[in-house]
């Protein structure tokens, strides 16, 4: 059924009137009955109607792309390429065509303005939605998304995930165009074993995302197959996808006084870090310890020594999503693809000293 402005109202036990002056924003209102009257658009789901009202499941010319942190290149470059496709080419005139706006939403990785940026882009009656990145491993948000997105389904949004694993138990997905972490990372370390490192540092990105687990899996599967297994327990160190996450890590790792040659950082920005602790430490890469990264972004070639590493192939990933939200493309079979990682070997690493 419907919810409409009378019911968010009486819910919120205000009047019609306030409803419509607090979701326009055109008009003083006191900040515990604001509050309470979004309280109410949230509980009942509310979704405000456009200038499109006469058509109730129409869809406006607004596509969301929500990324982590925009001023990560990871996250960057996919909604750079997505939006391209999003947004043109055009005639050539000035005048529109059947290009869509596109909107980057910022979370900052946290869940709930996650959530609450689908829930916008869902009164806006968005015509697409394209989610970047790993997703939070918690049960309660998996389910609180996955009931958005079907909300938007079911309202005519096209949903992509790109960089995201499949949602368990929805259709409500076009197509998830997931990256293949656990092996670009198995490939790695098994880069490092062959060269005979045997004492490696893994430098790990937060506990509770997808891609975390994905990479630290591929690594710890490598170790174990060159009968390693447990010997990288404690030389395992999770923190934030940042630089200062790999420079306080390595220096960790440093501390521990332990045989170690190389370290594999959870992304290049993390490597870099690495890279300086190992540099403050007093210590050479690659003669002393070899340091890898993962993701391939542009500055890798340009660190000093270049970062080996794992290339992933953003840009052709954030367009494809583009497209596959425009309807451009036909959706994979299933609605899943799984995009390859290649290993990209550079001067950071080499074989340990003897």
């Amino acid at each position: 059924m419907t919810v409409t402005l009378a019911d968010v109202a009486a819910r919120a036990r205000v009047s019609p009137a306030t409803v419509s002056r607090v979701l326009n924003g055109n008009y003083p209102v006191a900040t515990s009955t604001r509050e309470r009257v979004l309280r109410a658009v949230d509980e009942l789901d509310y979704v405000l109607n456009g200038p499109a009202s006469s058509l109730a499941a129409a869809t406006s010319d607004l596509v969301g792309i929500l990324v982590n942190d925009i001023a990560d290149p990871f996250f960057g470059i996919m909604a750079g390429a997505a939006q391209s496709e999003i947004g043109g080419p055009g005639d050539g005139s000035g005048r529109a065509g059947g290009e869509k706006l596109a909107v980057v939403c910022n979370t900052g990785g946290s869940p709930e303005r996650e959530l609450t940026y689908l829930t916008l882009l869902q009164r806006q009656r968005a015509a697409a939605v394209v989610l970047t990145g790993g997703a939070l491993e918690d049960a309660s948000h998996q389910a609180a998304i996955a009931v958005k997105l079907a909300k938007l389904a079911d309202a005519g949004t096209m949903i992509v995930f790109c960089g995201r694993p499949p949602l368990p138990d929805t259709d409500a997905v076009v197509a998830a165009l997931a990256f293949d972490n656990r092996g670009g990372a198995r490939r790695l370390t098994e880069h490092l074993l062959e060269l005979g490192h045997r004492h490696i540092g893994y430098v790990a990105g937060p506990l509770e995302r997808t891609t975390t687990r994905h990479r630290l899996e591929g690594h710890r599967e490598a170790m174990k197959e060159a009968g390693l297994y447990g010997d990288e327990e404690g030389l395992t160190v999770h923190g934030p996808y940042d630089r200062r996450s790999g420079y306080e890590a390595t220096r960790a790792l440093l501390a521990r006084g332990t045989e170690l040659t190389a370290v594999v950082a959870a992304n290049d920005t993390v490597a870099l870090g690495a890279c300086a602790a190992v540099r403050d430490h007093g210590l050479r890469i690659p003669e002393d310890i070899s340091v890898a990264g993962f993701d391939d972004l542009p500055f890798s070639v340009d660190a000093v020594p270049a970062l080996t590493t794992v290339r992933l192939p953003l840009a052709e990933a954030g367009a494809r999503a583009g497209r596959l939200a425009m309807g451009k493309e036909t959706p994979p079979p299933g609605g899943v693809a799984t995009i390859d990682a290649e290993l990209v070997e550079r001067g950071s690493t080499a074989a340990p000293a003897r």
